[in-house]
């Protein structure tokens, strides 16, 4: 099986390191790729949100599936453009996408379904914002309508900063805030057959503590030892399903993989956003997990034959992933900064740990910062603890000037509270 991989990020790395491993792949391609990518993939060069170059290059190289990584190519009709050239893709439609491109149709497809969500205001004037923040009262919750790159969130209790945020988009959405921890659940559906993976949770905050900027996640674990065992059930029932048939419904069947971020609320399971993708960092975790071959179901997702794939394997073992950042994200990030002792995380650390690139670019014989978040760490072990000590014994072997990372992930799960 020839496969071609749209994305640039560690999220991209992930799948191509799961593909590269799976033995059904014959031939794995990436476009655009990074450093790291380029171990495992050969690059090519596209303008990912071109979906006629896209599936040009796919046409090209004789692929026999497109795995559409980033949201943005999805939301600009990137997988449509490959399905009608003949090629199966991995990924919503445009339309479909949707879901994560625009917060007020997420929240009008869960309405519709069903889905337990937080109540919320879609906004377009000023006096509608001053409205919608007084009502629900702080925290502020305030999220730009359109894609964000994970940045058009504030969760604030300073209302001159959420009022200016909501102002400073041309639509938003404002909902009551969500207590309880989050979690990330992944599914892979064909638009009918949902096929849920393990959960994960991941950290968004800059710094530790939870403190600092929102970013677009500092590190992730998996599993969850303090949640319920039937919430992949619950949240199958009650929000992927639902969610799914509401689409297809719709005549916009959603095919790819749906991304609920979820609240565990004192109320119970409550939808906070859905994404139309894998997310990063937890995709970077959930794939440490999954024994499953990656190929065949994604393919299967493509043509429409989940509901005949064998039940999806998982491991036993824990995963914990830290990102490592450049000077100065989620602000102005530094970029150009030569990045050392990947060779000794590859010496001595694996396979338990390795390192997958998200911003990085090779210049020469060297490999430099071409990010925000430039490294996604990841480990396994035989509990978070163990995979815990492992991804941060590789963390401090990477040498990158003016970089941070958190060191608190997965730390309150692993001491069991």
């Amino acid at each position: 099986m020839k496969l071609l991989v749209i994305g640039s990020g560690a999220r991209e790395h992930a799948l191509c390191r799961s593909l590269s491993l799976d033995p059904d792949v014959t031939a794995l391609h990436c476009a655009p790729g990074n450093a790291g990518i380029a171990e495992v993939a050969e690059l090519h060069q596209v303008d990912a949100l071109d979906g006629k170059a896209v599936a040009a290059l796919a046409t090209k190289l004789g692929a026999d599936l497109v795995v559409v990584g980033p949201e943005a190519p999805l939301v600009a009709g990137v997988a449509d453009a490959v399905r009608e050239a003949g090629i199966p893709a991995f990924g919503p439609s445009k339309e479909a996408a949707q879901l994560e491109g625009s917060k007020a149709f997420a929240k009008e497809v869960m309405a519709a379904a069903g889905v337990p969500t937080a109540r919320s205001y879609v906004c377009t004037t000023p006096e509608e914002v001053d409205e919608a923040l007084d009502a629900f009262g702080t925290p502020y919750v305030v999220k730009d309508d359109g894609l964000a790159a994970g940045k058009g969130v504030v969760v604030t209790g300073d209302l001159e900063k959420a009022t200016a945020h909501a102002n400073a988009c041309d639509r938003v959405v404002i909902e009551e805030f969500l207590d309880g921890p989050e979690v990330s659940l992944f599914a892979i559906t064909d638009g009918t057959t949902v096929v849920p993976l393990q959960p994960a949770q991941d950290f968004k905050r800059a710094l530790d503590g939870d403190e600092g900027p929102n970013t677009g996640g500092m590190g992730a674990y998996s599993p969850l030892p303090w949640a319920e065992t039937d919430l992949v059930e619950e949240v199958m029932n009650t929000v992927l399903q639902p969610t799914v048939d509401e689409l297809r419904r719709r005549g916009t069947p959603f095919s790819g993989l749906l991304y609920a971020g979820l609240a565990i609320t004192s109320r119970g399971v409550r939808v906070i956003e859905f994404n139309a993708r894998f997310g990063d960092p937890e995709t970077q975790v959930v794939l440490a997990r999954l024994k499953t071959p990656l190929a065949g179901v994604l393919l299967a997702a493509a043509q429409g034959t989940l509901a005949d794939f064998p039940d999806l394997r998982w491991s036993e073992d824990a995963a914990v992933t830290v990102v490592i950042a450049s000077h100065n994200y989620p602000a102005t990030p530094r970029t150009g900064d030569p990045i050392e002792g990947l060779d000794e995380v590859a010496a001595q650390d694996a396979p338990y740990a390795y390192v997958l690139h998200a911003g990085t670019r090779r210049e020469g014989d060297a490999i430099v910062s071409a990010g925000g978040r430039v490294l996604s760490v990841t480990a396994s072990g035989t509990d978070l603890a163990r995979a815990r000590e492992r991804a941060y014994a590789a963390v401090d072997r990477i040498r990158l000037d003016g970089s941070h990372h958190r060191t608190d992930i997965a730390a309150k799960a692993a001491a069991g509270s």
